[in-house]
């Protein structure tokens, strides 16, 4: 894999690692082909349905999702991919282009879940 290192650093109160290893993208970490569920293609249909028009600014991206989780159970990162790839064939975007990702959980009550997401054209580097 070649020569790696970390570097942690204690910033007023955040720590902080500095990883040198590129990044693994998801698609490399597993063999063989992977199928869509029957209950992620029902999520999918009924998000198609459910999601508003709009239209995704071009350029580099800045991304903020919320979760409303009635389950303390639930992961943060779980939901990101799928939602992501669904929203990119519903406006017709590249996911290339997220530059920045923020992603909450907030605690809700059972009936009560949603998703929130929010594009914001970058305007720096």
């Amino acid at each position: 894999m070649g020569e790696h290192s970390v570097t942690s650093v204690i910033k007023k109160q955040k720590l902080m690692a500095i990883i040198k290893i590129r990044p693994l993208s998801v698609n490399l970490c597993w063999q063989g082909r992977r199928f869509k569920t029957p209950a992620y293609k029902s999520y999918e249909q009924e998000m198609f349905c459910l999601l508003p028009k709009m239209k995704i600014p071009k350029g580099k991206l800045a991304m903020r999702i919320v979760w409303g989780f009635s389950s303390k159970a639930n992961d943060l990162d779980n939901p990101v991919k799928p939602l992501i790839d669904i929203l990119q064939k519903k406006y017709g975007f590249n996911d290339k282009w997220i530059y920045k990702l923020e992603v909450e959980k907030k605690d809700v009550e059972k009936g009560q879940e949603y998703i929130s997401f929010q594009f914001t054209r970058l305007l720096s580097n």
